[in-house]
C-alpha cells in the first residue's frame, strides 16, 4: 500500500464513525490539556516563590535565634522565638566581617495599631537606617528611619502602603500624622515603595520603626529577632555564612556548633529548598493529570479491537486478494497513532488556552514551557503506537479464510 491509501484508508475509517472516534480522542485531549495545565502552574508557582524569596533582598544571609538544645533537653522552643541574638551582636558582625556590605538588625512583632478611629493588626519591625539596602525597600514619599532616630530614641514610623490605606485611606498622605502602637504615639515620615506579598511576608503591611524605639517601648528588651547581612555578591554567601557562625559561636561562648543557640541561611539555600519543594510539587501535579492520558490510551485500544471486530470481513477480503500482514498491522495502527495525534494536538491548544486563561484572569501565575508541551505531545504519540499495536497485530494475524466467514 502506498503512502496516500494509507491515509485515505485511515480518514475514511476515523470519518465512518464520528461519535466515536471523537470520544475516543477526547480522552487524549483531556489528557494532555491536565498535563500541560498543571505542570504550568507548578512551575508558575515555582517562579512566584523564587521572585519572592529575591525580593526580600540581594545577596542576604539572615542570621535567628534558636533555643540551645542539650543533654535533657531535647525540645526546642522554635527558631526565631528564642532571646538570644543581640544589637551588640550585628555591631560585632559589621565590625568584624569584612565582607559583609551592610548589617541590619530588626525586632519584629504584630501589634494592634490605631489612628483616627480607625486600627490593623500588623507586622512593627525596629530596624536601622541600613534596612532599605539590605532588603530592597524603596522609600515612596518621606523619608526612612535614619541613625539620628535610633540615637534619640525617635517615636517615628515609616508605613507600607497596605498599612496606610487600612489607617488613612487609599492613596491618603499620612505624613505628619500620628498612630499608636501599644498605646504609644508615632509620627509618620515616610511611607514605602509597593513590593507585592510574599510567603516571608508582605513588607507592604509593615510598620518600620527605629531599632532602638521597638526594644525600650515595645519589647522592653534589647533583643533582636533577625540579623540580615548584605554580601557584595552571591559567591560570597557562604564564607560570610561561615564567618558569621564562627563568631557568634566564639561571642556566645558556645565550643559546641550543634548547641548553637542561632542558625544562619543564606538566600541560595532558600532558593534551592523552595525550587526542591515546587519541583515535587510540579512533579505530583503532572503525575495526577497522566492518570488521564493513561485512560485515553484504553479507550484508544478499546475502540480499535471494537473496530478490529467490526471489520473482520473486511480484513479477510483483503488479505485475500494479497494484502500482507504488515500492510494490515500498519493500516491499524496509523488509524490508531491518527487519533492520537489528533487528539494531542487539540490537547496542547486547550492546555495551552488554560494556562493562558489561568495567569490573564490572575487567578494563579502560570509559566507555559515547551518541553513539557513536547513531552506531552510525544507521550500521546507514543500512546498511539503502544495502545495500537496489539489490536493492529490483532487485525494482521486474522485467517483469511475464516474472516470471510465471519458473520
Amino acid at each position: 500500500m502506498t503512502t496516500n491509501d494509507i491515509l485515505h484508508e485511515t480518514y475514511s475509517a476515523l470519518s465512518a464513525n464520528k461519535v466515536r472516534s471523537g470520544l475516543t480522542m477526547l480522552g487524549i485531549v483531556i489528557g494532555i490539556s491536565s498535563v500541560i495545565a498543571m505542570i504550568s502552574i507548578g512551575q508558575g508557582a515555582q517562579s512566584s516563590i523564587q521572585s519572592s524569596i529575591q525580593a526580600i533582598g540581594a545577596n542576604l544571609v539572615q542570621v535567628t535565634p534558636g533555643a540551645q538544645r542539650g543533654q535533657g533537653f531535647q525540645v526546642s522552643t522554635g527558631r526565631g522565638s528564642a532571646k538570644t541574638l543581640t544589637q551588640e551582636d550585628a555591631d560585632a558582625i559589621l565590625g568584624t566581617i569584612t565582607l559583609a556590605k551592610a548589617v541590619a538588625p530588626e525586632l519584629s512583632s504584630r501589634y494592634q495599631v490605631t489612628s483616627k478611629g480607625k486600627n490593623t493588626n500588623t507586622s512593627v519591625v525596629g530596624t536601622t537606617a541600613s534596612y532599605p539596602g539590605v532588603r530592597n525597600l524603596e522609600i515612596d514619599t518621606g523619608t526612612f528611619i535614619t541613625d539620628g532616630n535610633n540615637k534619640s530614641l525617635s517615636k517615628v514610623a515609616v508605613l507600607g502602603p497596605t498599612t496606610r490605606d487600612d489607617l488613612f485611606g487609599t492613596g491618603a498622605d499620612p505624613i505628619g500624622q500620628s498612630i499608636k502602637i501599644k498605646g504609644i504615639e508615632f509620627k509618620v515620615v515616610g511611607v514605602t515603595k509597593a513590593k507585592g506579598g510574599s510567603g516571608f511576608g508582605s513588607q507592604d503591611d509593615t510598620i518600620f520603626i527605629p531599632l532602638s524605639s521597638a526594644q525600650k517601648f515595645l519589647a522592653g528588651d534589647n533583643y533582636v529577632t533577625t540579623i540580615s547581612v548584605q554580601a557584595p555578591d552571591s559567591n560570597s554567601m557562604t564564607d560570610i555564612q561561615n564567618q558569621i557562625t564562627d563568631l557568634l559561636l566564639t561571642r556566645h561562648k558556645i565550643k559546641d556548633p550543634t548547641l548553637a543557640d542561632f542558625s544562619t541561611l543564606n538566600q541560595a539555600d532558600i532558593v534551592a529548598t523552595a525550587s526542591s519543594v515546587t519541583g515535587t510539587f510540579t512533579i505530583l501535579l503532572g503525575a495526577v493529570a497522566s492518570i488521564s492520558l493513561l485512560v485515553g490510551g484504553i479507550g484508544i485500544m478499546n475502540m480499535m479491537l471494537t473496530t478490529v471486530t467490526e471489520r473482520t470481513r473486511e480484513i479477510g477480503l483483503r488479505k485475500a486478494i494479497g494484502a500482507k500482514k504488515k500492510d494490515i498491522n500498519t493500516q491499524f495502527l496509523i488509524e490508531a497513532i491518527a487519533l492520537t495525534f489528533i487528539g494531542g494536538l487539540l490537547g496542547v491548544i486547550l492546555g495551552w488556552s488554560i494556562s493562558f486563561f489561568v495567569s490573564y484572569f490572575g487567578i494563579l501565575q502560570t509559566t507555559i514551557s515547551y518541553p513539557s508541551i513536547l513531552l506531552a505531545f510525544g507521550v500521546s504519540a507514543g500512546i498511539g503506537i503502544v495502545f495500537g499495536y496489539y489490536p493492529a497485530r490483532r487485525a494482521s494475524e486474522l485467517n483469511p479464510i475464516e474472516a470471510l466467514r465471519y458473520e
